[in-house]
């Protein structure tokens, strides 16, 4: 068994993954079973998502959580769905107090948590603290917590941002040239593509400045990222994973033609998860 767990940040898309996985829920899957051939059950998932936000960052340190269905007007199958998981009060006090974090006696899953964890742990047997993180802070200052926390990926704690590699929800709206809205399927916009492709580049050159800086650097990168926070918990898992080791994209794909759903390794196992995830092929 390898000893240090890779931080990771995977796409979550729309909430109606959690009963359509398409391909990226299916890749969850396979990486929740990688995890287990390679690592083992972490002692705890340290969760990062663009939906639980705050005007500092603070740990949600609640002995148990539900799923939260913080959307609206989805099939009501997608509300009868639940994830329910412990927390881990005592490793939420002892990383507040090792990050100068507040904890609050506080409880539940947003979306972006518990549609990928149904996915990679779906019997909700590994504790959950969630850390909200602040909206308006810079891509540097989130891989700067990142890196703070980079202890807990070498004591069984499993660093799990999730958001998306782009998103834009107006565009699954934009008419296309026949009048109709992009289906599921629809040819991905060039835009989401070059903004991609830049990601997973600058993350082969290790080319921390330019990825800090994307929204000047990467091509659409406003118009795939009209705000920030889906993107902002990639950097607190590149933060965890440490400077020394290039990001690894370990799945690549889009909806919608525009809501791409990469999803990264980063630190010195990432590429051990990669071999590890090619030996995988369960169903979901």
């Amino acid at each position: 068994m390898n000893s240090v767990l890779p931080p990771l940040f995977v796409s979550h898309g729309s909430p109606m993954i959690a009963l359509e996985p398409g391909d990226a829920g299916r890749f969850m899957r396979r990486l929740g079973d990688a995890l287990d051939a390679g690592w083992g059950r972490p002692k705890a998932v340290l969760a990062v998502s663009a939906h639980t936000t705050a005007r500092e960052s603070v740990l949600l340190g609640g002995a148990r959580h539900e799923a939260i269905y913080d959307f609206g007007g989805f099939p009501p199958a997608l509300y009868q769905l639940r994830y329910d998981a412990s927390g881990d009060p005592a490793l939420a006090a002892a990383v507040g107090a090792a990050l100068g974090v507040p904890v609050i006696d506080h409880g539940g899953l947003d979306h972006g948590i518990w549609t990928a964890l149904r996915y990679i742990y779906p019997e909700a047997d590994v504790p959950v603290v969630p850390l909200a993180f602040d909206p308006q802070a810079s891509p540097a200052t989130l891989m700067a917590l990142g890196e703070r926390m980079a202890a807990l990926s070498r004591e069984g704690v499993l660093i799990l941002a999730t958001g998306s590699i782009t998103h834009n929800l107006r565009l699954l709206f934009r008419p296309n040239g026949a009048g109709q809205r992009p289906e599921e399927k629809s040819p991905e916009m060039p835009e989401s593509a070059a903004f991609r492709g830049w990601m997973a580049e600058r993350s082969a050159a290790r080319d921390w400045d330019a990825l800090a800086d994307y929204r000047r650097q990467a091509p659409g990168a406003v118009l795939m990222h009209p705000t920030d926070e889906h993107l902002l918990p990639w950097y607190v898992a590149a933060g965890a994973g440490g400077r020394e080791d290039a990001p690894l994209r370990l799945h690549e794909g889009v909806t919608f033609g525009c809501l791409g759903m990469d999803a990264y390794a980063f630190g010195p196992q990432a590429g051990a998860l990669a071999a590890q995830l090619e030996k995988e092929t369960a169903p979901v």
